[in-house]
């Protein structure tokens, strides 16, 4: 995108017709996830960042973990460190992302699963601001094989690795294919930010790019 495009609209990241269209997914997957999905997103028509690449190795799935608040996430391949802020619904009905005064802040859908354990947790951040990026800013460049590292209430780090990148366009997201599980019976999560153009007439991106990871490891607290 050129300067020009972005000091035309970029600042204005997920307005409410895109959070409308996350409310719409997070419906969906609290009615239709547990009955398991199990598709993986495609890598055709909606066009995928990076898919799953042919000959990158990905560890075992860990068995999900008790449930536990996440506090702070960490993708050490991309560079991005951030608190987490439990968000629930705005006033119309939209899922409320981290302010704008916060855009280093990552949002998790606190009324869903809450990392680590067994389901699929969901993450959303800004791309950028009016100004500068945002906490997200570089998240399309994750690659399938990287670390997403997720600190909990417990004490608990859970180790996510990346599994695929997609990028959905807005008029045709799949919220099942997004929020619904890939295996049912692991932990996994979803980090969401937006992707594709600004759309100043809708006043949106035009798509949503989507990291998936699923739970492989856990450090333990240390006793005493």
């Amino acid at each position: 995108m050129s300067d020009g495009d972005r000091s035309a609209g970029t600042g204005r990241l997920m307005t409410g017709v895109a959070w409308a269209v996350l409310l719409l997914g997070l419906w969906l997957w609290g009615r239709d996830a547990t009955e398991g999905a199990g598709e993986s997103a495609p890598t055709t028509g909606d066009v995928a960042a990076v898919g799953r690449p042919l000959g990158v190795a990905l560890p075992p799935a860990r068995t999900p973990l008790e449930p536990a608040r996440p506090e702070r996430v960490d993708v050490p391949s991309i560079g991005i460190t951030a608190p987490i802020v439990s968000r629930g619904l705005d006033g119309a009905g939209a899922v409320d992302p981290p302010p704008y005064e916060t855009p280093q802040t990552v949002g998790w859908y606190g009324d869903g699963v809450q990392p680590g354990a067994k389901g699929t947790a969901v993450f959303v951040g800004h791309v950028d601001t009016k100004t500068k990026p945002a906490v997200f800013y570089g998240l399309s460049a994750a690659r399938p094989g990287g670390k997403v590292r997720v600190a909990r209430s417990d004490g608990t780090v859970a180790e996510f690795t990346i599994d695929d990148i997609q990028v959905f366009s807005r008029d045709h997201f799949n919220a099942r294919k997004v929020y619904g599980p890939r295996e049912k019976s692991r932990a996994e999560l979803r980090l969401i930010t937006c992707g594709g153009t600004f759309d100043r007439a809708a006043g949106a991106y035009t798509a949503n790019v989507v990291v998936s990871a699923y739970l492989t490891g856990v450090s333990e607290p240390r006793a005493g």
